[in-house]
């Protein structure tokens, strides 16, 4: 019975089914938050995280990758991330509740219950304090550091993983060019990040939580942080082995695994798949496909949204900053859309133009 789970498992556990399972999974709860954030919905979710992570832990593969001294702290990443998305959620539900039925918010009603920061919050905070430091005295003395040997050049590690906080970018060097995972796409992160509180600086629902009165923002942010980070941190940390293959959960890594892969690129689906002839030797003629889809999903998403269902938007916050965010929205969308031509169309580079190393 066991070993068909982690047989069932292992044919589930292709970047396509993790990654649509994700979305899916995604959607729901940005769909339906007032049922999944609820306290037994919650409960059974965890209950089954729990029984997965019980079944697998008879592994001898599984629990050698989950209890390594370097992927402890991200499987408790999960957890600690996974509950402060539900608490936070659960708050804005339960604030909308109130505000529904004509009640002022959570936050409101503690802020007239008001106390002094000393001796109040400071004892908590140093009750706090002494509970990490025990906390980090216990895991230094039961989990030892992962040190290894200094680099040797003639012996590198395969695969070789970057810290767990790069490894969503080293997810994306698969289907990137590095200069653009490596530099280009981070720094449109934190530049988009940045201007989050510029783009939307509507005060309606500061100080307190409120998921129907920021729906759109709230999704397209955990979106952006569960689905295109925590998620690759998850496929390069536990899924991702020798040789850089994907490998289920329970699958041994075999150094020998040989994946058959054929990445074209869409100039060469163009001009020698579908026209059946060579590649025009002019990088303008032999990328214009690519360069003009590229184009074309920048510029016409945008105009369109903004004369239909996005109007109001553009009105409100002006053209500068509809722009901005449209802009890093795409961005932000193109990842997952070029994470799908590779796996269902082995689509390897949009533009692909090595003369001036920009491939996309």
């Amino acid at each position: 019975m066991i070993e068909t789970f982690k047989e069932a498992v292992n044919a589930f556990s292709s970047p396509v089914t993790i990654f649509t399972s994700a979305i899916v999974l995604f959607a729901l709860f940005m769909a339906f938050p007032k049922f999944l954030t609820s306290k037994p919905a919650a409960i059974a979710l965890l209950v089954l995280v729990l029984a997965f992570f019980g079944i697998g832990l008879g592994d001898k593969h599984f629990r050698s990758i989950v209890t390594a001294p370097d992927n402890v702290p991200i499987v408790a990443m999960l957890f600690i991330f996974g509950y402060f998305t539900w608490y936070a959620l659960s708050k804005g539900v339960a604030n909308d509740a109130r505000m529904k039925a004509g009640k002022p918010t959570l936050e409101k009603e503690e802020s007239e219950q008001k106390v002094m920061v000393f001796p109040y919050l400071i004892y908590i905070e140093f009750v706090v304090a002494l509970f990490y430091s025990i906390g980090l005295v216990l895991w230094s003395i039961f989990l030892k550091a992962p040190l290894e040997e200094p680099a040797n050049p003639g012996d590198s590690p395969n695969p070789s993983k970057a810290p767990w906080y790069f490894l969503g970018l080293q997810e994306m060097l698969v289907y990137y060019d590095p200069w653009i995972a490596g530099v280009l796409l981070p720094t449109l992160i934190i530049l988009g990040l940045c201007a989050i509180p510029y783009i939307d600086n509507d005060p309606k629902t500061s100080g307190y939580y409120s998921f129907k009165e920021r729906r759109w923002g709230i999704t397209l942010f955990l979106f952006g942080f569960w689905i295109l980070w925590i998620l690759l941190i998850i496929t390069g940390t536990f899924l991702r082995g020798p040789n850089w293959n994907f490998f289920g959960p329970f699958e041994t890594w075999d150094v020998h695994k040989v994946v058959p892969l054929l990445n074209v690129n869409l100039s060469e689906f163009v001009f020698v798949k579908w026209f059946g002839m060579g590649l025009p030797k002019q990088w303008f003629i032999r990328e214009f496909p690519g360069i003009a889809l590229v184009a074309v999903y920048f510029l016409v998403p945008p105009a369109l949204l903004a004369k239909g269902v996005m109007k109001k938007l553009h009105e409100k916050i002006g053209t500068v900053r509809y722009s901005i965010l449209m802009m890093l929205l795409l961005f932000m969308i193109a990842l997952p859309i070029k994470m799908y031509l590779r796996w269902a169309f082995n689509l390897k580079y949009l533009v692909a133009i090595p003369e001036f190393f920009f491939n996309i």
